[in-house]
């Protein structure tokens, strides 16, 4: 778990049309961005935040009981126009400590309404044929991968949402820089502990280069199979 200290990663919603200055994609207006040194804007892909799950403002409990069980966090803004200020729309989340959160709140049928129509939301993002075959180029690529993982970094790469490498022409060509990419962002979150170094305040190219010889290695070792 992060110290208790740690500044809140913040996500901003804008109000006006955006670019990551990393990737270069023209994001649109609404876009969900991190700022850097220098007023720089992320994507959520490019900020290695794209992994993590919305859960809207309004339940304290469920939001209480996620962010206690998620390594990493980021708090969603919005800038409000009528109050001249920024308004907290929600948290973004671990899809894991969502779910933990969410069995603690079984009891109330709300939580269990919200957990379908977010599951159905999952569901409805996923081309099931693109999908299939995306699954099956990186279990191609990386036969040494554990079992079922292939589908789980397809899922998350191919959901539609701006700046996943996943939804790029290259990947959809089913391209093999862009599916390397797909896997070692994979390892990168679930191989090593990439997601707490954020959480602890290090900045993401620090905590990249602290975990790449770890990555490079599971890389090695699922593509030798």
């Amino acid at each position: 778990m992060p110290p208790r200290d740690a500044p809140d990663l913040t996500i901003f919603i804008t109000s006006r049309d955006a670019t990551c200055d990393e990737c270069r994609e023209d994001l649109g207006r609404g876009a969900w961005i991190t700022l850097g040194d220098g007023g720089r804007a992320f994507c959520l892909a490019c900020a290695d935040l794209d992994h993590l799950a919305f859960l809207p403002a309004g339940d304290a409990a469920l939001t209480r009981r996620a962010r206690a069980h998620s390594t990493l966090s980021a708090v969603v803004l919005r800038w409000s126009r009528a109050r001249k200020r920024y308004e907290r729309q929600g948290l973004l989340v671990e899809v894991a400590a969502l779910d933990r959160a969410e069995a603690q709140c079984l009891s109330d049928a709300d939580a269990r309404a919200r957990r379908r129509e977010r599951e159905a939301e999952r569901r409805g993002e996923l081309d099931r044929d693109y999908l299939k075959s995306f699954a099956d180029r990186v279990r191609e690529t990386f036969p040494g991968a554990p079992p079922e993982r292939e589908h789980e970094i397809a899922a998350h790469a191919c959901r539609k949402y701006s700046g996943r490498v996943g939804r790029s022409a290259a990947a959809k060509a089913l391209d093999a820089e862009a599916v390397h990419l797909a896997v070692a962002a994979h390892v990168r979150h679930h191989e090593t502990d990439y997601d707490a170094l954020l959480a602890s305040g290090l900045p993401r190219h620090e905590a990249r280069d602290r975990v790449a010889p770890r990555v490079r290695e599971v890389l090695r070792l699922w593509r030798a199979g």
